[in-house]
């Protein structure tokens, strides 16, 4: 029997003369759609699957096809002659360009066997020469299979042997997905035993040492696995020491270790190949000439046989010495090998003769965290999901490690100066945080836990660019945009467009047994992140404008100057000091959303342009038609009616002008500024829409006790909908809110996320008061024709809205909470702001 080991993923190119049993032979071993038949391909094109003249056409199918599968990470199966050279380089140059090993299996038959099948095939007719012909190709080709440039070749002698073959599909050597860890990454090291002793200690393994007390191995805590970036050797004063270690761990199986651009060039030092021996390797080579041949031998061939990355906990984690970019992540090719020992660079040089290196960091959207060394920072920063953790030891630098999944930094110092730097020790500054229209536009919108992929349309997102890009708050600081909130269903009382009856039916009807209605504050949206202090805002979040936090609105606009912003932050970060919260929550850092007040201090120049001058020139207008129509009366005119018409209309006005200053007092700065939280949207390490919104306005109440003069209470009731005595409650509070010239309510499931997060179900309602919707629909909507043609008002694609951008806000949350990439964080933002441009009245 031969067993067939196949590396996965792979291109497996099938090579065998017509009648050799190909296509039984793949139908036998592997899936339908892994198998691409040349003859399907001409069938598709031409429907005849024979044709000579669709060849060409057939071929551009196949090799569509094929490079879609390995972009997809797929097996697949080449079903096609492939004995001509031509024909096979081909398919070879198509697996290298997706970075796919190719490889052979030929089907090597007699000539009269494949001969007699054909014959018995009605569908072809094939003459004996074209036989001959092409079993002299094979003939040929055989023994240069290898050098064409597959990866691996299987032949398969006689029908026997084809019969009895058996596939085993291996994974590539960079596929440990099987791993989880928890892993210990530890960046370059490069001759420090020393230090790289202390970092064991650290990280609390046990070093062991043989006789002569060289370190040997080293037993990892808790069943934790090192692992090694790479650059062992070169610069430092024992470079055989840490190869001996370093060894010693990856035989015992306490670490796994990946190879560097030092050991490659080792390698080839040790192998006799000419070298440049500089960048430390003399002294590398110095160090070993006082080794034996057998540990040299040794180290050649540790070295060698490394592979050049590593992908880890179901693909999760993903480990090559100078980084690697999505697209490379478990593949193998030379450029792939290249690209994880050496980087890629521009092809220019720096002012100290060094390349220039591509920064694939600042591109890299995979979901997998990379980590990496090669070039030397200054300390360990996080750029899309992705750490260098080359902090130049033997420069007099550190050396560092990652605790994964823990993302924990722990470092030790350098001894000293072991080498100096080329240049000194850097961190480039690029600019990850710039918002990018493509981190949409080339998915087709934002996936999410709640509501699975949610459809951005092009033209929408472009314009949320232009308005984020050019008024939004610095990129580190926007993490979050609140959704817009769906209205109640229409009322049908006299005189009324919204009633809290309809809420609490529609919560009824989707089995939310007990709701919470939440007072509405007429003020302005407000995002708050207030952090303990600027230091965690600096090392958290990356800002380094010296704020503390930041307070900014709906759409993502800063609120206050930053003189003013950094008073509000400082002020809510001593509230939340006071009352206890930092401690309680575990965190240097919450995220708020409320409601600050007056409407005034943020919207003044809207009350003055667009309410209080609606309002004036409406009782100017009145005020003289009603002088004309009562002085028209003195004379005996019958104008009863239109004076009864003017003076209602007046008395409209008079309540939208009420309406619009029971929201207004004076302010100064921020003094006379008020803040009423009403949800704890997040704080490190978690995301809160698990606790109810009773927990939340408890939150919000303690802040309330440790800051009377800068917050203020939402009030609240809660309402059993399964009891008409619990809802008229409800219905009663929400009566007196408004009679007392409130805006409403919000109605929420109480179980907040339990609930409120569930696919159809709104997150919250809300519930307008007859005279605050004045300010909305105009002064005189409650008249009978304005009120009824207001309820057949649509308000389908505005609850829709509501629940698409509710599940986008809980995505950014999720995102931010698990330190994801900012660019992940701002897809989900910028979504938001999208799903705004959508065609929908806004008075809804």
């Amino acid at each position: 029997m031969s067993v067939l080991e196949i590396p996965e993923p792979s291109v497996v190119v099938l090579v065998g003369i017509s009648g050799s049993g190909k296509s039984t032979f793949a139908a036998e071993h592997f899936g339908a759609y892994e198998v691409i038949s040349s003859d399907h391909c001409r069938g598709l094109v031409s429907d005849d699957p024979n044709s000579k003249e669709a060849t060409a056409d057939a071929f551009e199918v196949l090799e569509f096809i094929a490079t879609k599968r390995m972009r997809g990470g797929k097996l697949t199966v080449i079903d096609a002659t492939s004995v001509q050279p031509a024909a096979r380089k081909k398919l070879i140059d198509l697996a290298r360009s997706q970075d796919v090993l190719p490889v052979a299996i030929v089907l090597d038959l007699p000539e009269q066997v494949c001969a007699e099948r054909n014959a018995a095939r009605g569908d072809r007719g094939f003459d004996r020469s074209v036989l001959r012909r092409q079993h002299q190709q094979l003939s040929r080709s055989m023994r240069g299979l290898a050098r064409e440039g597959f990866r691996t070749v299987h032949v398969l002698d006689g029908v026997e042997d084809v019969a009895s073959a058996r596939i085993v599909r291996q994974p590539l050597r960079s596929d440990r997905r099987d791993l989880h860890g928890p892993f210990d990454v530890i960046g370059d090291i490069h001759g420090c035993l020393g230090e790289l002793e202390t970092l064991l200690d650290a990280l609390g393994y046990t070093v062991r040492r043989d006789e002569q007390g060289r370190p040997v191995d080293a037993l990892p805590p808790a069943g934790r696995t090192a692992v090694f970036v790479g650059d062992y050797v070169d610069r430092g004063p024992d470079s055989p020491g840490v190869l001996r270690l370093v060894m010693g761990m990856a035989a015992a199986g306490h670490a796994l270790a990946l190879p560097g651009n030092h050991e490659n060039k080792l390698v080839k030092a040790l192998r006799g190949q000419k070298v440049s021996a500089t960048h430390g390797l003399d002294r590398t080579l110095e160090q070993l000439a006082s080794e034996s041949e057998e540990f040299r031998r040794a180290v050649a061939g540790f070295c060698d046989g490394l592979v050049a990355h590593l992908v880890l906990d179901d693909g999760r984690l993903v480990v090559a010495h100078a980084g690697l970019k999505e697209e490379y992540h478990n593949r193998a090719s030379g450029r792939v090998r290249s690209f994880a020992l050496y980087g890629e660079t521009t092809g220019e040089t720096d002012e100290f003769g060094l390349p220039v290196r591509y920064p694939w960091a600042e591109d890299y959207r995979g979901d997998a965290m990379v980590l990496y060394g090669h070039t030397p920072v200054p300390d360990v920063r996080w750029l899309n999901n992705t750490a260098c953790l080359d902090t130049g030891c033997v420069f007099g630098g550190a050396l560092t490690a990652m605790r994964y999944p823990e993302r924990e930094v722990v470092s030790v110092p350098a001894d000293r100066e072991w080498y100096p730097p080329a240049k000194p020790l850097h961190m480039p500054d690029p600019d990850p945080q710039a918002l990018d229209v493509e981190d949409i536009l080339r998915v087709g919108g934002v996936d999410t836990a709640l509501r699975g992929r949610i459809t951005i349309r092009p033209e929408n997102a472009a314009g949320a660019l232009e308005v984020m890009s050019r008024w939004a708050v610095a990129p580190q600081w926007l993490h979050y945009l609140p959704p817009t909130m769906a209205p109640c269903a229409t009322s049908s009382r006299p005189g009324l467009l919204e009633h809290p009856a309809e809420a609490f039916a529609e919560y009824r009807k989707a089995g939310v047994s007990e709701v919470i209605c939440e007072e509405k504050h007429m003020g302005s949206r407000a995002i708050v992140m207030v952090c303990r202090d600027a230091s965690t805002a600096a090392a958290r979040f990356g800002v380094a404008d010296g704020l503390s936090g930041m307070v900014h609105t709906r759409t993502g606009r800063r609120m206050f100057d930053e003189e003013q912003t950094e008073r509000l932050v400082a002020a809510i970060a001593e509230a939340v000091g006071l009352a206890g919260l930092w401690e309680e929550l575990g965190t240097d850092w919450m995220l708020l959303d409320a409601e600050l007040l007056p409407w005034s201090a943020k919207s003044e120049g809207l009350l003055r342009s667009q309410y209080a001058a609606v309002g004036a020139a409406a009782r100017a207008d009145l005020a003289g038609r009603r002088s004309v129509l009562e002085a028209s009366a003195e004379r005996g005119l019958d104008v009863g009616d239109l004076l009864e018409r003017v003076n209602s209309r007046a008395d409209d006005v008079a309540r939208y002008t009420d309406a619009y200053r029971r929201y207004v007092w004076p302010t100064d700065g921020l003094d006379g500024v008020r803040v009423a939280p009403f949800q704890v949207l997040a704080t490190e390490g978690a995301g809160h829409s698990d606790r109810d919104h009773g927990w939340h306005l408890a939150i919000a109440d303690r802040l309330v006790a440790a800051a009377p003069t800068l917050f203020t209470t939402t009030r609240r009731v809660v309402v059993d909908t399964g009891s008409p005595e619990s809802e008229a409650a409800g219905v009663a509070w929400w009566d007196e809110l408004t009679g007392a010239g409130g805006e409403g309510m919000v109605v929420k499931p109480l179980a907040n996320g339990a609930q409120g997060g569930a696919r159809r179900v709104q997150p919250g309602i809300k519930v307008r008061g007859r005279e605050y919707l004045r300010l909305i629909y105009g002064p005189h909507y409650t008249e009978k024709e304005n009120l009824e043609r207001l309820r057949s008002r649509n308000l389908g694609h505005k609850q829709s809205m509501a629940l698409r951008e509710y599940a986008l806000g809980m995505e950014s949350i999720d995102r931010l909470v698990k330190a994801d990439p900012l660019w992940r964080i701002h897809q989900a933002v910028f979504a938001v702001l999208a799903l705004e441009s959508e065609a929908v009245d806004p008075r809804l």
